[in-house]
């Protein structure tokens, strides 16, 4: 028996299909090969267009099923992990009505701000968990109110997930973990909040039916499952956020596991059975994908917009005709602190844990006579890992203190550089594991179609392929000027 995994992710879509009695995976395929397009029409906007992830999701399974190790009939449910935060409009005929505002974009930053004063912030924090701020509903309050036309037809409210299940199956849902990640949902209540539509003026109408994230979501159309090569009426059977997916592929369910990734954006997600907020909102709680209404466990989620996309940069600029193993390696040679250059990575929208400051990036203490390309990527890797840390700190304030990190041996983590300055700078050992997003979805399908007895059977075969100590103290002096230096620019 087969479960296929699909992870929606901003720079491609990745589907993996798995064995479900060893957890095993035959297969992985992504679209596009190069980094898919972020539309930017105004600074600070950030927009992708949803058919676009639904051709990549479809070649992506084409391209498995071509592998020719296994036979796609035996694929038995669905799972879908995806960007979160995005907001995805339909009609009643399940027609897109305007680009996906996506999770890194800043255009309704103002907006959440007036509404965590008007709501109340003693009231948002202990309802909401979280300053509305640059989330889904603020993105919706902003569409209503610059584009009233198009949120006059709009039937139904989705998350990028929602969207790809919505084409697979023809059918429309939502949890109460995308509800909370979009900053819909009220704690207490256990429902919509009221004071968010209230306050917006949004109709209740407009958002689907709320159903456990594992569940059924509905069932592949034939004539999608034609297309693929799919049996009929397999269920989507898990849907999920990007960072609390992570957490699942990484087995990370009980409080106080921490799972990090280091991927467009950067996150570490801990688990905890407590309805925890920061009072600043700099680091985000959410309901995780087991939560309940008599079972609290919420992620608490730190998220730098400006790490895979802050290595990007470097590499389009400085790297463009050579890999990103041969950046890291050239990076490697470079002793710690990168002889005095500074990266601030933080290019890539509002920062939540600057309190939703945009700073842009920069690079400090550039010595035309001594700094080649491959200091700049060690700088930029070692600024990351100080982005990591400053923001490690935070969640340290409310409470977490994390004595194991876990995350996937993939992105960042790939490169020796980063992950021996994200373990040095942290105080906090990392396991690695040979996990994904697309795996971790399709984990996930299995937990919701029930095929795994419980979630601990669909991990009994994980293991760490790699654990690294703290052992180097040089890092803690290049996080003290790194600090000093965005602190300067936060004044």
């Amino acid at each position: 028996m087969l479960l296929l995994g699909i992870d929606v992710g901003t720079s491609s879509v990745k589907v993996s299909v798995l064995d479900a009695v060893s957890q095993r995976t035959l297969a992985s395929a992504q679209f596009p090969e190069a980094e898919a397009e972020i539309i930017s029409l105004q600074p600070g906007w950030a927009e992708q267009a949803p058919e676009t992830w639904w051709q990549y999701a479809q070649q992506a399974i084409l391209a498995c099923n071509l592998s020719g190790k296994y036979n796609p009939a035996d694929i038995a449910a669905i799972g879908i992990a995806y960007q979160m935060h995005g907001l995805v409009l339909v009609d009643k005929n399940q027609n897109l009505l305007r680009n996906s505002i996506i999770w890194c974009d800043s255009r309704a930053v103002e907006t959440g701000n007036e509404a965590f004063e008007a709501i109340g912030e003693e009231k948002c924090l202990k309802h909401l968990l979280n300053s509305p701020g640059n989330f889904t509903a603020s993105k919706l309050a902003w569409v209503k109110k610059n584009e009233p036309e198009i949120f006059s037809k709009i039937d139904k409210v989705m998350l990028p997930g929602d969207f790809i299940a919505m084409k697979l199956t023809g059918e429309i849902t939502t949890s109460a973990a995308a509800l909370s990640e979009g900053v819909f949902y009220d704690f207490i209540g256990h429902q919509l909040s009221e004071d968010i539509i209230n306050y917006f003026g949004f109709s209740t109408n407009l958002f689907p039916k709320i159903q456990p994230v594992f569940s059924e979501h509905g069932t592949v159309k034939p004539k999608i499952a034609q297309k693929l090569g799919l049996k009929r009426s397999i269920p989507v059977a898990y849907k999920a956020g990007d960072q609390p997916n992570n957490a699942l592929s990484l087995n990370v369910l009980k409080p106080g596991e921490v799972a990090a990734t280091a991927g467009t954006s950067g996150v570490i997600y801990g688990v905890s059975d407590q309805p925890v907020y920061d009072p600043q909102s700099r680091v985000n709680t959410f309901a995780h994908v087991n939560y309940t209404e008599t079972e609290t466990r919420t992620g608490v989620l730190l998220c730098i917009n400006g790490t895979g996309s802050m290595n990007r940069w470097a590499k389009s600029l400085f790297g463009s005709s050579i890999s990103y193993q041969q950046m890291n390696d050239q990076a490697s040679k470079i002793k710690v602190g990168s002889e005095g250059l500074l990266v601030l990575p933080f290019g890539n929208g509002a920062e939540r844990m600057l309190n939703n400051r945009q700073t842009g990036a920069q690079i400090v203490g550039i010595d035309v006579n001594r700094h080649n390309p491959a200091h700049l990527f060690q700088a930029v890797q070692e600024g990351i890992a100080c982005a990591f840390r400053y923001g490690l700190d935070i969640m340290r304030e409310n409470g977490m203190h994390p004595t194991i990190i876990r995350a996937g041996k993939a992105n960042l983590f790939l490169s020796t550089v980063f992950t021996d300055a994200f373990v040095h700078l942290t105080g906090v050992p990392v396991e690695l594991y040979q996990n994904d997003g697309s795996v971790g979805a399709a984990l996930g399908a299995g937990i919701g179609a029930k095929i795994f007895a419980s979630p601990q059977e669909a991990f009994k075969n994980m293991q760490p392929v790699e654990t690294i100590e703290p052992k180097n103290q040089k890092f803690e002096d290049v996080y003290q000027r790194w600090k000093e230096l965005l602190e300067k620019q936060l004044r």
